[in-house]
């Protein structure tokens, strides 16, 4: 008997800093991991680089347009029935107003408050990514 495969998810996410704070996203109440926290943004389309999947789809959740810029981490991350490809980009807010299309909620936190949130496990190499930029050489 052969084991199923596995699809694997391609996701790209946006690390967004404004004077010491980052902002994070809450997914919808009917999403998967409802209403967990994470940095924004979503899955890759077919023909779409990760650049342009992270503009469209902060554009789509948010209505907010950002430059994308390097790449911080990229992880593979396994559950129950996928794998998530995850690369997280450093991104620079264009806009002022951000609006909740395709997100619960939004907040700007420092690195600290992060502990108060709950965010899902693929998300926390991102913050220890982070952390580790912050330390002081």
């Amino acid at each position: 008997m052969t084991t199923p495969v596995k699809p694997t998810i391609r996701v790209v996410a946006a690390v967004i800093e404004r004077e010491g704070k980052y902002l994070i996203t809450q997914r919808m109440p009917r999403a998967t991991m409802a209403l967990q926290w994470e940095f924004p943004g979503g899955k890759v389309e077919p023909g779409e680089t990760d650049q342009v999947a992270l503009a469209r789809e902060l554009s789509e959740e948010m209505a907010v347009a950002v430059r994308v810029g390097d790449e911080l981490v990229a992880i593979v991350d396994e559950y129950e029935r996928y794998f998530i490809d995850f690369h997280v980009f450093w991104c620079e807010l264009l806009s002022e107003e951000i609006k909740c299309i395709g997100v619960n909620d939004y907040r700007w936190v420092t690195s600290v408050e992060f502990e108060g949130y709950t965010f899902p496990a693929v998300d926390q190499e991102t913050i220890d990514a982070l952390l580790r930029e912050e330390r002081p050489a």
